[in-house]
């Protein structure tokens, strides 16, 4: 506890130190610095740095290991076997964050941001006018402890458990993540932890991890594991004649596909030598394209499968093939209809004429009968007259 606070003081008082050569420079200084950490080996640790300043200035990294006699080296991306990451950027002020992967015990040390605006701060005879400033960080990297996971089967439900030994902090408690998303987590701080869940393996494969709370986080991996559970994207597929059919196929349990294959009923394997065939597969998803499509040969039923460490699985595409006329038939249908809707309508109008001309006649005759009244009675006037 005492050489822990003795080294929170010297990073302390560093970083005054680093902050008096900014306000005496007047020209740079940090809105952010790296945080120490815990962390266990084969995890990741990331830190992150950013500094303000006009010019805006460079952000550089450097580490200084727990060995007496090691001093403080450059750090830079691609270092420790491509191991270490830096992402930099300078907009406005200059941002830049670190990340060290599979992390081992020689990782433990000092980690220190340098920013610095000075255009001779890399110059190899020139001293710079303005010192670089610096922030330091802590990366404690303690071994990683025995951690046991395990699936069991019961009663139609899968209990998955984890279980570590010789924490290296007290545990606060427990969380079960799976696809990153938090299924169930408590306070509780016992070194075991289990989730159940109802059903079959192969309805509930994947990865899903264990995490024991504490400083630093210890966490787990169980694996659900089946053999693969192919389905069709569709079941029924449909194509012209002359066009490309695609096919599709995927797996969406765990462990992945490592060997796809398709085979067609009644043809055999096929293969992307053959020409008209080609097969892209990637992980999960398999796809069959077929060239040229031709009724009398593609039609038919198409079976893809899937085969990883645990099994094989398959599933069947059906494919029809129609002519290139087809598309022609729904309007061809609405032509007929038409047509013959507009012969029975003219028929119609043909039978319905003749029974109308007498009406007519009879209409014509009217305006004879009325003439031949008016005249009765003009004869009438005149005989009276005389």
């Amino acid at each position: 506890m005492a050489a822990g606070a003795a080294g929170r003081r010297a990073v302390l008082a560093l970083l005054v130190l680093c902050s008096m050569a900014a306000g005496a420079a007047g020209t740079t200084g940090f809105i952010k610095s790296p945080l120490s950490q815990k962390r266990l080996t084969q995890d990741s640790v990331e830190l992150y740095c950013e500094a303000i300043g006009n010019p805006i200035p460079e952000i550089q990294w450097w580490f200084e290991g727990n060995d007496p006699n090691e001093t403080y080296a450059q750090l830079w991306d691609g270092a420790r076997q491509d191991r270490v990451k830096i992402n930099a950027t300078y907009n406005l002020h200059s941002t830049s964050t670190i990340s060290i992967t599979n992390l081992t015990a020689e990782d433990s040390g000092m980690y220190e941001c340098r920013a610095s605006n000075d255009p001779d701060r890399n110059h190899l005879s020139k001293s710079p006018k303005v010192k670089w400033i610096c922030s330091q960080a802590n990366v404690f990297v303690i071994e990683r402890p025995e951690l046991t996971a395990q699936v069991t089967e019961s009663s139609g439900k899968l209990i998955l458990s984890c279980n570590v030994s010789a924490p290296p902090s007290s545990i606060t408690g427990h969380k079960w993540i799976h696809k990153g998303k938090t299924l169930v987590e408590d306070n509780d701080g016992g070194v075991s932890t289990s989730y159940t869940i109802d059903g079959k393996r192969e309805e509930h494969s994947g990865v899903y991890e264990c995490v024991f709370e504490g400083n630093p986080p210890i966490s787990g991996q169980v694996n659900i594991s089946v053999a693969p559970q192919v389905t069709a994207y569709k079941k029924s597929e449909h194509g012209n004649e002359g066009d490309t059919g695609v096919l599709v196929c995927k797996n969406p349990s765990f462990p992945a596909v490592t060997t796809w294959s398709w085979s067609k009923s009644g043809h055999g394997a096929l293969e992307n030598a053959s020409g008209r065939y080609i097969i892209n597969s990637s992980g999960n998803k398999t796809e069959l394209r077929i060239l040229k499509l031709d009724i009398e040969q593609d039609t038919g039923d198409y079976f893809c499968n899937g085969t990883n460490s645990y099994g094989t699985g398959d599933a069947t595409v059906n494919l029809r093939v129609r002519s290139r006329l087809a598309a022609l038939w729904p309007f061809l249908g609405i032509v007929a209809e038409v047509l013959v809707l507009v012969t029975i309508i003219f028929i119609y109008e043909k039978r319905r004429k003749p029974d109308e001309v007498p009406d007519d006649d009879d209409g014509g005759s009217a305006p004879l009968k009325s003439n031949a009244t008016n005249h009765k009675d003009k004869n009438v006037r005149q005989r009276n007259a005389n």
